[in-house]
């Protein structure tokens, strides 16, 4: 047992949740972990089967009582955001995740922690082993490739499930129960690479932006964090008043993660060497202000490189990119007129990276308003076009409109109720979840999502509070127990 959930309770939770973090589980490379749930399952005597994409499916029989009950799907994702600081030594392909246990935080070293959504996939597990508990028919439904496309709710067959009833082990908050989820495009971008030799008496020197916290790019996009890429084209931008040149630019990782770290090679004038650094220290200390206690931890750096042979952005390219880079919005664009604090529509410039033959970026869009959803993709895709990129969309995945009425959902609210004296916060999320796409796919499935609390999912910062754990599965439990 790892030393990081000895004395944890639910054991069986917290056994299961040190077992996948051993796991290999980087989105579109699941497949140790579809082996180890099917095998977990064949193990407990339990039916289960996996579809052609590696959406796995498990069934448990009703508890003696109980069968007449309907039966309820309990679902989570089996992938994990794959992000760790870049001084961390860690090979995702291989490497376990290190659990890191500080007070009531439960977090990895250097590296993304994996609750989102291993938490749901440790739960249902243990509901799979747990002969004790009292529940109808259950369905346990575990989906891949979440976190960079939804493709397992996106090709889940419709005959694929017998249940009326979802839960959703995919929410964040303790306490939170959701009913609603917005839906979401990204906008791609690229400029064809135009290059010129490094001008005469310049200096090679790299550019960063580092110390941010980043973050989901909807939950966490109403924070103010700081964006790195947007940082960095705002001193690329000054540097250049003094004649500095674009050879690379790099940034962010994820089109759901708001962008951490960001870097630059540029060549500078050799005589505007000491103007520059001076230049990047004052920039540094105005983000600085700007972000205030919300990221106070951000770091601008200038260093100087060996001199080697390279190129440059093409001084009309590097204008354009950089202007494009500007005009960009990022962050909230509009907040909800009828769920207070929700943010109804946004954006997030998420990537940017040069390859050999372009300057590519992906920009993520979220909305809970199809129409809106539109409107921002066409803002976006307006500002790439004006500033010469090639601009697409992707397809998308469509939100999941509230349903206050639903049946599962008022089990739930006198459930929590009855165990702690007050009824669950009902909310809609500004994040994708798999029931817009799962609800498409089974019209009339009555659906809730919560879970126990996590921050800073999508980060090496990623944590889940210990004590949300067991009043997430006491809770769980009891809705099972009250199902009609």
């Amino acid at each position: 047992m790892s030393a990081a959930i000895e004395g944890l309770k639910p054991e069986l939770v917290w056994k299961y949740f040190a077992e996948i973090a051993k796991i290999p589980r980087c989105s579109k490379h699941e497949e140790a972990i579809i082996t180890y749930v099917l095998t977990t399952a064949k193990k407990l005597g339990l039916q289960a089967r996996a579809d052609k994409f590696g959406n796995v499916l498990v069934a448990k029989p009703a508890s003696a009582g109980r069968e007449r009950v309907g039966t309820v799907v309990l679902q989570g994702h089996l992938d994990m955001v794959c992000e760790k600081n870049k001084d961390t030594v860690h090979d995702f392909a291989k490497d376990p995740i290190q659990l890191v246990r500080k007070g009531n935080m439960m977090m990895a070293n250097g590296t993304t922690l994996g609750a989102d959504n291993g938490i749901a996939v440790a739960t249902s597990l243990a509901i799979m082993e747990d002969r004790s508990l009292e529940h109808g028919p259950l369905e346990f439904l575990f989906t891949v490739d979440e976190e960079t496309g939804l493709t397992g709710a996106s090709n889940l067959g419709s005959d694929f499930l017998t249940a009326k009833t979802l839960l959703n082990l995919d929410s964040e908050e303790e306490g939170a129960v959701y009913v609603g989820c917005s839906g979401g495009k990204n906008t791609l971008a690229s400029w064809k690479l135009a290059l010129d030799p490094a001008p005469a008496g310049s200096i090679l020197a790299e550019l960063k932006v580092a110390g941010l916290k980043g973050g989901h790019s909807g939950l966490e996009i109403d924070k103010n964090r700081g964006n790195s890429i947007k940082i960095i084209a705002r001193v690329v931008t000054a540097l250049a008043t003094m004649g500095a040149r674009l050879s690379t630019i790099e940034g962010g990782n994820k089109h759901n993660a708001i962008p951490r770290e960001a870097e630059a090679i540029v060549c500078i004038p050799k005589k505007k060497r000491d103007d520059a650094a001076k230049l990047v220290a004052v920039c540094q200390d105005v983000v600085r202000a700007e972000l205030g206690s919300v990221d106070p931890d951000l770091a601008i750096t200038l260093t100087a490189l060996k001199s080697r042979k390279v190129k440059v952005v093409k001084k009309a390219l590097q204008g354009k990119v950089l202007q494009t880079l500007a005009a960009l919005p990022h962050g909230v664009i509009k907040m909800s007129s009828d769920i207070p604090g929700l943010v109804e529509t946004s954006t997030n410039v998420a990537t940017i990276k040069t390859t050999k033959k372009a300057i590519e970026m992906a920009t993520s869009q979220r909305s809970s308003v199809a129409s809106e959803i539109m409107d921002i993709c066409h803002t976006v895709h307006a500002i790439f076009a004006l500033g010469g990129a090639e601009a697409s969309h992707t397809d998308g995945y469509p939100g999941w409109k509230p349903d206050l009425n639903s049946p599962v959902l008022k089990v739930a609210q006198q459930t929590y109720k009855n165990l702690y004296g007050k009824e669950p916060e009902v909310k809609a999320i500004h994040a994708g979840l798999e029931c817009g796409i799962i609800g498409e796919r089974y019209p009339g499935m009555d659906m809730l999502s919560f879970g126990p609390t996590l921050e800073m999912v999508h980060s090496p910062e990623e944590r889940i509070h210990i004590d949300t754990v067991e009043k997430y599965w006491n809770f769980l439990l009891g809705i099972l127990k009250n199902m009609k």
